[in-house]
């Protein structure tokens, strides 16, 4: 792709789709994973209005009818969650007025989705937007070593050639990270929660515990847990939790810890380049932590929520990736080595053994060439994950 040339979302049509039937959209995520620049693609014709300006924030403050009022066609509303009463006031616009279409974004997960739901409740499409995917960018990820992938991330101006990743996540971590947890929490101590974020990137694929980081860090659990759910808001990191059908008295319920992007981690973990990378303890981990991503990205593309899981019993029988579609359990193992082995069918040849309901697909994705799609267990190179989810 040329620098700076627009990459088609794959959630657009779902977005399209869903503003046929809902007089408002909500697009959650990231921030710079590309909410504006979709809304712009989706609806050119859109006024739109970011709530981050101070000017405009008063003007939505002190006259919410007026500012709502601007035009009878869409508005585009970003940052709403600064101004959580406009809300109450698009009720009554759209209730009144279904024709009028609102767009609203932002990149505070809990703050949004709370206001929204409790204002606009059955009037809203909710949807969530997270850097972009392999699919969206194949041509760049046969282009590049895994390596290079992991290294660089996904973020979309990583994608599109605007920035490099030496540059771009020290500066995403200083003027937004760092600014959205002051506004969120009081934390006296900048430099221990940035211990924490360093910290919480070294345990990527590993099951949380709270109590743990505390003792490192130096405070209580009831904080640790509390900056995890700040970061959890801010679309830094995702959670993934641990299958409980019928074995839940045999199954750990803390979750495991995955980053949104790999890019950003390794940033966070100290890494300076791919060679670095290829040779680093934790490669094996932020491989875990992609391929979960892609299949985190390609449910919400579609607009489905994450139904995602993994297993580990008390006898440390673990998979490492469990998804839910239409009452199905798939089961996947990932694995960073070029090299099959046969060691890896080993826990999900059985998983059938350990799920106590209807299973389906059971595949390896890992980094080697060989491939095999119509076995009884698929094996499948990373790049080609979207025929899997």
């Amino acid at each position: 792709m040329k620098e700076g040339e627009y990459i088609e979302r794959s959630i657009s049509a779902t977005i399209l789709e869903a503003a046929k039937y809902f007089p408002v959209v909500c697009i959650t995520g990231p921030r710079q994973s590309g909410k504006s620049t979709l809304i712009k693609h989706l609806f050119p014709n859109f006024v739109r209005y970011t709530l981050e300006d101070l000017d405009v924030r008063n003007y939505a403050k002190n006259d919410p009818v007026a500012f709502l009022n601007q035009t009878e066609k869409g508005m585009v509303l970003d940052e709403v969650h600064r101004v959580p009463e406009l809300l109450s006031y698009i009720q009554g616009i759209v209730d009144d007025h279904p024709e009028r279409k609102f767009i609203l974004s932002g990149s505070s997960n809990f703050a949004l989705i709370r206001s929204v739901s409790q204002s606009l409740a059955g009037r809203v499409g909710m949807f969530d937007l997270l850097p972009m995917s392999m699919a969206e960018t194949q041509e760049m990820v046969e282009r590049k070593s895994l390596d290079e992938l992991l290294f660089d991330g996904l973020y979309p101006s990583i994608c599109a050639q605007k920035n490099v990743a030496h540059l771009y996540y020290p500066s995403y971590v200083r003027t937004y990270l760092d600014r959205d947890v002051r506004e969120m929490v009081n934390v006296k101590d900048m430099m221990q929660f940035n211990t924490f974020l360093q910290l919480c990137a070294g345990r990527i694929g590993s099951v949380f515990n709270a109590s743990e980081l505390a003792n490192e860090v130096g405070v209580s659990s009831n904080t640790i847990t509390s900056w995890l759910s700040i970061l959890e808001a801010s679309y830094v990191i995702t959670l993934l939790h641990p299958y409980s059908g019928n074995a839940a008295k045999r199954l750990i319920k803390s979750p495991k810890l995955y980053f949104c992007d790999t890019g950003l981690a390794c940033h966070l973990l100290d890494i300076e380049s791919p060679t670095q990378l290829s040779h680093d303890k934790m490669r094996g981990h932020l491989f875990e932590n992609l391929i979960v991503m892609e299949a985190l990205k390609m449910r919400f593309n579609r607009g489905k929520k994450s139904n995602m899981y993994f297993y580990r019993d008390s006898n440390k029988n673990e998979i490492d990736l469990l998804t839910k579609e239409n009452g199905i359990l798939n089961g996947f193992e990932i694995k960073s080595s070029m090299t099959y082995s046969t060691d890896f069918q080993k826990t999900i040849s059985k998983l059938d053994t350990y799920i106590k309901e209807p299973t389906g697909t059971k595949a390896i994705i890992y980094a080697g060439n060989m491939e095999n799609a119509a076995a009884d267990i698929k094996l499948f190179n990373y790049k080609h994950i979207s025929e899997l989810f």
